[in-house]
């Protein structure tokens, strides 16, 4: 299914280990009430970085898409959990944004690019995920995830495309420097399931 986004997979360190898989599966409650809170997040994000950088002007043009984009999607999950008796509350988020966000170097334009490559690796797995969850989801479901594949594979060629834009120079080193770092949080066992969150811890 992601084999039409080759860019998207060479980008990734790995595939979703099949014990997360799996967690998904059983906590279908859980991943919808994430889902829609990381979907709330990613347009949060797109707006600060518009009041962040008023001056970047394709920034300006490609985080106001996405950002529309995230909220629509926003509401189709809401509207998937009303429809199922899900209720929509606070939930603590996975360790995986924080464990790439810490290593965002503090001046500018280094602050800008890491935000933009962490961006890309979000969307990327995100969009991976989503992949591998549908051949074991209801037709419903199924059905939406796989009609966010297309915009979540373009968000993460926009975060890429505006971190080359912005770095100056090659952004090859730092990409690894992430994927790395991306890679160790996703194979690494979690206490809690999350969209992102890494495999359950043994019992």
């Amino acid at each position: 299914m992601l084999s039409a986004y080759p860019e998207l997979v060479e980008f990734l360190p790995c595939t979703s280990p099949e014990a997360w898989v799996k967690w998904a599966v059983e906590n279908e409650t859980t991943l919808l009430v994430d889902h829609a809170h990381c979907e709330k997040k990613a347009a949060s994000t797109a707006m600060s970085l518009m009041y962040r950088y008023v001056d970047r002007d394709n920034l300006l043009h490609k985080m106001s898409q996405l950002a529309r984009e995230e909220l629509l999607h926003f509401e189709q999950v809401h509207k998937i959990m009303r429809d199922r008796g899900v209720v929509y509350e606070h939930m603590t988020a996975s360790r995986y944004a924080d464990g790439l966000r810490k290593h965002i170097r503090t001046h500018e334009p280094a602050r800008l690019v890491d935000t933009m490559i962490i961006g890309a690796f979000v969307e990327a797995r995100s969009c991976e995920r989503f992949a591998v969850l549908i051949p074991h989801l209801d037709d419903t479901l199924a059905k939406f995830y796989r009609s966010l594949l297309k915009s979540e594979a373009r968000h993460f060629k926009d975060y890429l495309s505006l971190a080359e834009e912005y770095a100056g120079e090659s952004i090859d080193e730092r990409v690894q420097f992430f994927r790395e770092i991306e890679h160790q949080l996703i194979i690494d066992p979690d206490d809690e399931f999350r969209v992102h969150s890494g495999p359950p811890k043994a019992a």
